[in-house]
């Protein structure tokens, strides 16, 4: 059962992954939705790992307080504050409500800003 969740959550993220990868190729890409995907692939990632190690996490967008949790087993994820990941979580829910919405630049969506 432990191995099935992983499994999909990994399938899921890798989904998302290939959503915001396909779309930054296009002729006119959608940012807000290359940057909602990638925020839920890298949500995704870190609720596989904190699933592998059995380690509750509830039901959160907010991928700071995932890598904080992460970081308690593996301080190897400390690198993914260097990357900027912790800023995705705004894109999870925040953007996609009207009186939110925010169309990133394409540059922005390549960093993640």
């Amino acid at each position: 059962m432990k191995k099935e969740k992983i499994e999909k959550w990994i399938l899921k993220a890798e989904n998302d992954l290939k959503i915001a990868k396909d779309e930054i190729l296009t002729e006119n890409p959608a940012t807000d939705a290359i940057c909602f995907h990638a925020q839920q692939c890298v949500e995704k990632y870190l609720k596989a790992y904190l699933s592998f190690i059995d380690k509750p996490f509830g039901k959160t967008h907010d991928i700071a307080l995932l890598i904080e949790l992460c970081i308690e087993d593996n301080k190897e994820f400390n690198s993914l504050y260097d990357m900027m990941a912790n800023k995705l979580t705004r894109y999870a829910v925040e953007i996609r409500y009207p009186e939110e919405f925010y169309f990133p630049s394409l540059r922005r969506s390549k960093r993640g800003d």
